[in-house]
């Protein structure tokens, strides 16, 4: 077992230097613009880096590794390389999202479509925030509770302080300079997981020769089908997601999204072996007794890459693994309350309860909903939810099913209506929720694989029929 001082040291500067990174961005904020979207001044790298790390977050560390141990094995890699292929899609939007002059989802879909699209978009893009953000909370709780012994409870309160200062201090800026010391984490704590596992465990013979066949298929433990629900929902859910749309927002120009789509997307094909050789190598460690699998079985099933770092690492290895896996989960977190508290601020606060605030008084409802989304985020996390994977897989589905067509094709379809984009939203959205709940049987598969076409048939049905009027909409471009 390794040294909990050495580790506790390498962390808790880790988390101050975040921090810090907060308090120094802040003196780039000028107004509500360079806090929302960095004064829209973002190049391709610096953008990549913040799409990597917004989405390389509990589920794609954590996660990915309880599920390679478990059921999924070495098909869990179609977790990450499906948000790969989603950023080659994405690359082609990029630059339409880029140059239409918006701050948020909801305010293109007031100017598309109407004030009441927007109020019903807040809703539907605001709610699975929260729940992305608590899955994020989860798993940097995770690694502290591991890592230190202390209660599940303490090491959330922690988490969550830590996030929300960070966030509300420096805004986008600060997320933008986190993110691309937490993706160099991310990458190289993992990475470094591999050779000393296979020292610890006897090396990739003796520590394979326990592992069963089925464990190395490419599709066997997820399923094809699993496999094509995640493209879909990721290719709906990235493209509305506010935390992502809010990157490509404070984009310098449209090439720069362009680019960094492409950055991101060869970033996660490289990485998404990464996360499922640990967790199968854990499998094949636990099988021959090179970990104790009592100790394993104290934990659920989130705590797998934490316990089997505390039992087999160097502690200077472990203190940058779980800076590492802390990077991940707090850089999609903060992204998650940036965007939530952008979407209230934005186009609830500022529309609809107080027209006439200024630029300071925007600044603070934003970080004030930042502290209220972190505590809901909070409770959430230490109300038991259960998987990383199945809260995060949720809270992605459901922001797609019904925003999606009409976000997507109201930049260039002119005949897309407010009715067809309102019947989307509602209908769509309720669909996947019937299907995640049993109240609609889907034969086992992905609830965004119905959801997204009871979207399609209304959202192209209705405007067919009861097309825009205007045949045209008031958009304002970056020329």
């Amino acid at each position: 077992m390794a040294s909990n001082i050495t580790v506790n040291i390498i962390v808790l500067c880790y988390l101050a230097g975040m921090i810090l990174i907060g308090y120094f961005a802040s003196k780039k904020i000028k107004n509500d613009s360079d806090f929302l979207i960095a004064g829209r001044t973002m190049g391709p790298i610096l953008l990549a880096g913040g799409l990597a790390a917004t989405e390389l977050g509990g589920g794609t560390s954590i996660g990915i590794v309880e599920k390679a141990y478990g059921e999924w094995g070495l098909s869990s890699i179609w977790y990450i390389v499906t948000m790969a292929i989603t950023f080659v899609v994405l690359a082609f939007v990029a630059p339409i999202l880029r140059n239409v002059l918006v701050k948020t989802v909801p305010e293109f879909f007031h100017k598309r479509y109407g004030e009441a699209n927007s109020v019903v978009t807040t809703i539907i893009l605001i709610l699975p925030m929260v729940g992305l953000a608590a899955a994020q909370i989860i798993a940097s709780s995770t690694i502290l509770t591991v890592m230190t012994g202390w209660n599940f409870t303490i090491s959330t309160l922690i988490v969550t302080v830590v996030v929300v200062a960070y966030s509300t201090l420096g805004g986008m800026y600060a997320l933008a300079y986190t993110d691309i010391v937490q993706i160099l984490f991310i990458v190289l704590g993992m990475l470094l997981v591999i050779p000393f596992a296979l020292y610890n465990g006897g090396g990739w013979e003796h520590i394979t020769s326990s592992v069963p066949t089925e464990k190395w298929s490419l599709f066997e433990g997820m399923g094809v089908g699993t496999a094509i629900g995640l493209t879909v929902m990721y290719i709906g859910s990235f493209t509305v997601g506010q935390e992502v749309v809010q990157r490509y927002y404070s984009a310098k120009d449209a090439k720069s999204a362009r680019r960094a789509s492409y950055i991101t997307s060869a970033l996660y094909i490289f990485f998404a072996f990464v996360p499922a050789i640990i967790g199968i190598l854990l499998f094949g460690m636990v099988q021959n007794g090179a970990i104790d699998s009592a100790i394993l079985s104290q934990y659920e099933g989130e705590y797998a890459l934490p316990v089997m770092a505390m039992e087999v690492l160097p502690s200077a290895v472990i203190g940058i693994l779980f800076a590492a896996l802390i990077s991940a989960t707090m850089s999609s977190a903060s992204s998650d309350l940036m965007a939530a508290s952008t979407l209230f601020s934005n186009d609830i606060y500022k529309k609809y309860m107080k027209k006439t605030a200024d630029t300071k008084e925007v600044l603070r409802i934003t970080k004030i909903t930042m502290i209220i989304v972190g505590t809901l985020g909070f409770i959430i996390a230490i109300s038991d939810f259960g998987s990383i994977i199945d809260l995060l897989m949720f809270s992605f589905s459901l922001r797609a099913g019904g925003a999606f067509l009409p976000f997507l094709f109201g930049h260039f379809w002119k005949k897309a209506s407010s009715s067809a984009s309102m019947m989307s939203l509602i209908f769509g959205s309720l669909t996947i929720a019937a299907v995640e709940n049993g109240i609609i049987p889907f034969f086992d598969l992905e609830p965004i694989l119905l959801g997204l076409p009871v979207s399609a048939v209304l959202f192209f049905g209705i405007s067919y029929i009861w097309p825009n009027k205007k045949d045209s909409f008031d958009l304002e471009y970056d020329k």
